[in-house]
């Protein structure tokens, strides 16, 4: 079964964070949630989430690594040289790197972004300096998907389940959520 971790910090946004491990979940991805600081994460417009368990606990093999937005969680993921190397490892070691709306900017931080086509939310675009920027709801390049925004959080998940899953089941979800 594939695996993805997500990782969220306080100021997650809530809906890019948990759309996404819900559709992954459907699509038979294990997701492993990892809390940056402990397993109780405040998100952005205080709902707690409790994640599977702390980052520094982690030492599992994964698949994919999924960031989601909000502020000041992507500026809290930023922040962490544990996670700017996690997601090194994983874009060297050709793991799928996802991040939507601001969270690209972790990716631009860690330098996996250069000369990589992306997308982020409006406004996050000079955080991005040496990825060709895109308006495209979702992009992939090579492993990195981003995508823009809590309005995108569905494409997002959906094509992360094609990546991860295939086709078949991505469509599945999709018939099943009216979407």
């Amino acid at each position: 079964m594939p695996h993805a971790v997500t990782i969220l910090a306080d100021g997650f946004e809530e809906i890019e964070a948990v759309t996404v491990i819900d559709l992954l979940r459907r699509g038979g991805i294990d997701v492993t949630i990892l809390g940056l600081d402990g397993t109780e994460v405040r998100g952005a417009h205080d709902i707690w989430v409790l994640a599977d368990m702390a980052l520094r606990d982690f030492s599992g093999v994964f698949d994919a690594l999924v960031l989601p937005g909000g502020m000041p969680g992507t500026n809290n993921l930023a922040a962490s040289e544990e996670v700017l190397e996690m997601v090194r490892m994983a874009y060297n070691r050709g793991k799928t790197c996802a991040a939507i709306c601001s969270a690209p900017m972790v990716f631009a931080r860690a330098g996996i972004l250069d000369g990589k086509k992306a997308t982020c939310y409006p406004g996050c675009e000079a955080m991005l300096a040496g990825a060709q920027l895109s308006e495209d709801a979702v992009v992939v390049d090579g492993n990195i998907i981003t995508s823009r925004a809590v309005g995108t959080a569905i494409q997002f998940a959906l094509k992360l389940v094609t990546v991860m899953a295939g086709k078949d089941a991505a469509k599945k979800i999709n018939t099943a959520i009216l979407h």
